[in-house]
């Protein structure tokens, strides 16, 4: 009887050793899972990601530059795209900080040199949109009320996203 406990130790153990929330340090798990993409040539332009709802697209390039070796911007997909997002600076909105959730995290290989990748973290700001029901269970918009909280200033919050870029790894 002695064996048994040693026995229900050693297969629940590891189970223990790998827990993620045991180390502060883990990296949380992105809501959307994919690999590293394929490997990306110096120079030449690639879309990371799009995120429609904020009229937004994520491209990057390696530049080849050794004190800058990534470049990533955020372009606007259209003039005529109404969005329903708000894409904000991740330096000023601290994402890691405060209520943000990891909505993405894009690995990016370097074709020319295959010991360093750009990692970008794609982060999302949800809103609490629990829905106001009237006296008949109906969620109603009226137009009039949402045109004075308009010009007052005083829309409803809309989500947010932010991306943060590192490059990893250097090249010789």
């Amino acid at each position: 009887m002695r064996v048994l406990p040693l026995l229900l130790l050693a297969f629940t153990w590891p189970a223990f050793a790998a827990n993620p929330k045991a180390d502060a340090k883990s990296d949380p798990k992105p809501e959307i899972a994919r690999d590293a993409v394929q490997p990306q040539a110096q120079g030449a332009v690639h879309t990371l990601r799009q995120i429609p709802e904020a009229c937004a697209r994520l491209e990057g390039m390696f530049t080849g530059q050794a004190d800058d070796p990534y470049a990533f911007t955020v372009v606007r997909i259209s003039p005529q795209c109404q969005p329903r997002a708000r894409f904000v600076d991740a330096a000023k909105a601290k994402p890691a900080e405060s209520g943000w959730v990891l909505n993405d995290l894009i690995r990016v290989p370097n074709a020319a040199c295959p010991a360093q990748q750009a990692v970008v973290h794609v982060w999302r700001k949800p809103v609490d949109k629990t829905a106001k029901l009237d006296g008949q269970g109906q969620q109603r918009i009226y137009l009039e009320e949402q045109s004075k909280k308009a010009k007052a200033g005083q829309l409803d919050a809309i989500p947010m996203y932010a991306a943060q870029m590192r490059v990893e790894g250097a090249c010789k």
